[in-house]
């Protein structure tokens, strides 16, 4: 999926159609879920644009549950409060991927099976349910893992119909359904297996209901994440698994990464905050998604003059890690961009790079992002109890993708909805715990490249458990274990990637393996997913029947950089053997993988070309020298003729003094 960027209005449904079907309730526009209408929002591309819509609909009320009901019933449906220490609970620490601009979502890792089989997530707390393609799906795009296959699982169990789902129509399996107002959906069937949370976790592999999809449409099929991991409350959520079976504390977090860099962290249970952690109360009542008591935001120390109750429109303050951007009502919108102008009037003002959009952006800023704080002003958001979070340029800018050093505004105009809309940009390098126990949000800004150690946490993977405790086996279950992780092989100081170049050797002689150079670049660019263009060998080297290869992998397209995460993934793909090439091209293997900081545009270029020059020079030096030797021969022959030549025409013209020659006119000084 390319860069994401969310439409600048946030679309509400005006009605609601109801169906008696089973218990299925659908919104208009498709927005509806299954039992479950607390799992309506997704962000998918508005056809033709590179930007993305979120939905959110007019009604919400808990599954099985009167709107009439009261507010302590509504509270006693989102508090879990636990009886037991949380001393005793343990966590599961995960890794985030991808990069929230040029993706347009977190990814996180989930195994699932025995033996485990990788999914590539995207990370929404606006979604409950988490979902992947099934072996027996008929209409499943071509996603990042290969598709979930129930028969290879020795602990899948499906979910048999009952009274609390919706049932197929054998009424033998619960099946599920989840349809989107930009016309995409996810349907399949409800399965129980056991999910794997990878080897920085503490917490063991858990058996969990997922859905298994059959069909999907629209975004979901064009996708290149496998599915949804749903951490918005509703019974169906990993989160709300989790606790209820009494193996986490009601929370969890997320750490995005900062601008340029990518990637993250995700905590599932509760950890002990940071002392300068500052809260905002999260009301469940008020709205099922995370909400905040929003009630200033300053600009340079300054407050807008705005009434606090701007932020407390339709659904309030609404958290969601699943949106890019942030979207404020109209009267918000206004004085804040007017406070950021006024801050900002040294700069040039210029178009931004999405001619179909009328982006606010400035040029001359530079393009270090330690140094963004010096030319744009601090923002405050100021919550009900007094406390405040400050933003960093880079938590309220993005990039301008045409001009250098030029930085657009990442806050937008919720069209004339008042809901206040805040998406993963405000929540760059932020840890964010989402305290559900408490009904709270706690916010600690930090560096998310390093926050294990910020948070004093051993990097160390724990000890792989040798099977699953005695209350969440089965009799007669191979016991699954917690796979590995990618470690992060790029050095912490590197945060910027602008190449990537390992060798390979391998046990083909080069006279073999040259007529197939297409297509062994065509399939290293596939294993390690990146475009054809970006891949270069740089030369080769042949010893007896042995050759060793210089690749290099640069950045996509007009990009200058390669994103930290990419790099990582590349990287762990290259140490963890998990490139497959066909045998004909013999026993490989990849060692001294490095990265370099981006060249210059002019060097990204020019290098390929160079490279391939050094291995043509290397495969033909031997002709090259003896090709220049005959040519020397041939030179100094012909040089040595047509002397002799020049001498002999002397020779023919000489007359002798008295010779009688005709007389020549005179030409004129």
């Amino acid at each position: 999926m390319a860069r994401a960027r969310l439409t600048t209005t946030v679309v509400f449904l005006s009605f609601i159609i109801v169906f008696d079907l089973h218990g299925v309730v659908l919104s208009s526009g498709g927005l509806g879920a299954v039992n479950d209408p607390d799992t309506f929002v997704f962000r998918s591309p508005v056809a033709g644009s590179n930007r993305h819509t979120m939905f959110i609909p007019l009604y919400l009320s808990a599954p099985n549950s009167s709107t009439t009901a009261s507010p302590s019933a509504a509270a006693g449906k989102f508090s879990r409060r636990l009886q037991n220490s949380d001393t005793h609970r343990s966590n599961a620490r995960m890794a985030l991927h991808d990069d929230l601009l040029l993706n347009g979502y977190y990814t996180t890792r989930l195994w699932i099976g025995t033996p485990p089989q990788k999914f590539a997530l995207i990370v929404d707390t606006g979604s409950t349910v988490t979902y992947v393609p099934c072996s027996t799906c008929e209409q499943c795009g071509k996603h990042q893992d290969p598709k979930f296959q129930p028969e290879l699982s020795s602990t899948y169990r499906p979910v048999k119909c009952n009274i609390d789902c919706t049932c197929d129509s054998d009424r033998v399996q619960c099946v599920y359904e989840r349809q989107y107002a930009e016309m995409s959906s996810s349907s399949g069937v409800l399965g129980d297996d056991i999910m794997s949370f990878g080897n920085q976790s503490e917490l063991e592999p858990q058996r969990a209901v997922f859905g298994c999809e059959n069909v999907e449409t629209g975004d979901l099929y064009s996708q290149h994440a496998d599915g949804i991991m749903g951490l918005g409350r509703g019974d169906l959520s990993v989160v709300d698994q989790l606790v209820d079976r009494g193996v986490i504390s009601d929370s969890f977090s997320l750490c995005y990464g900062g601008m340029d860099v990518g990637g993250g962290a995700m905590v599932l249970g509760r950890i002990s905050p940071p002392a300068d952690m500052v809260f905002s109360k999260s009301d469940p009542v008020r709205s099922p998604y995370y909400n905040i008591e929003l009630k200033e935001i300053h600009v340079a120390g300054k407050p807008l003059h705005l009434d606090p109750t701007v932020f407390d429109g339709k659904h309030g303050s609404v958290l969601d890690s699943g949106t890019t951007y942030a979207y404020l009502p109209e009267a918000a919108f206004v004085a804040f961009k007017d406070a950021i102008m006024k801050e900002l009037h040294s700069f040039k003002q210029i178009r931004g790079p999405d001619p179909n959009y009328h982006d606010i952006c400035f040029s001359g800023a530079g393009s270090e992002v330690s140094e963004l704080s010096k030319a744009f002003p601090v923002v405050d958001m100021v919550f009900g109890n007094g406390q405040k979070l400050s933003l960093s340029p880079e938590n309220y800018l993005f990039r301008h993708s045409k001009v250098h050093g030029a930085y657009c505004l990442g806050v937008f105009q919720n069209g004339k909805d008042p809901t206040t809309l805040l998406g993963g940009i405000i929540v760059r390098n932020t840890f964010v715990t989402y305290d559900r126990e408490h009904e709270k949000i706690g916010f600690w800004k930090t560096n998310c490249s390093d926050l294990w150690k910020r948070l004093n946490f051993s990097t160390a993977p724990p000890p792989v458990p040798s099977a699953l405790d005695g209350t969440n086996s089965t009799a007669g279950m191979t016991p699954s274990v917690a796979p590995s992780e990618p470690p992060q092989y790029v050095p912490p100081g590197e945060l910027i990637v602008g190449l990537i170049k390992f060798y390979m050797s391998t046990g083909v002689e080069y006279s073999n393996l040259k007529p197939r150079i297409t297509e062994l670049v065509e399939l290293m660019a596939q294993e390690l997913g990146v475009n054809v263009s970006q891949v270069h060998m740089l030369n080769v080297t042949s010893k007896g029947n042995d050759s060793l290869i210089g690749w290099a992998i640069y950045p996509a397209g007009s990009d200058d950089y390669i994103s930290r995460t990419a790099a990582m993934e590349i990287i762990a793909k290259l140490a963890e053997h998990r490139v497959h090439l066909p045998e004909t091209f013999g026993s490989f293997q990849f060692s001294k993988w490095s990265t370099e900081p981006p060249p210059k545009r002019l060097s990204m270029y020019i290098a390929p070309f160079a490279s391939t020059c050094r291995t043509w020079w290397q495969q033909h030096y031997l002709s090259i020298i003896v090709a220049t030797i005959a040519l020397l021969i041939v030179l100094s022959a012909s040089g040595t003729w047509f002397i002799w030549r020049r001498r002999q025409q002397f020779v023919v013209a000489y007359k002798p003094v008295d010779a009688v020659i005709p007389e020549q006119e005179l030409q004129p000084l």
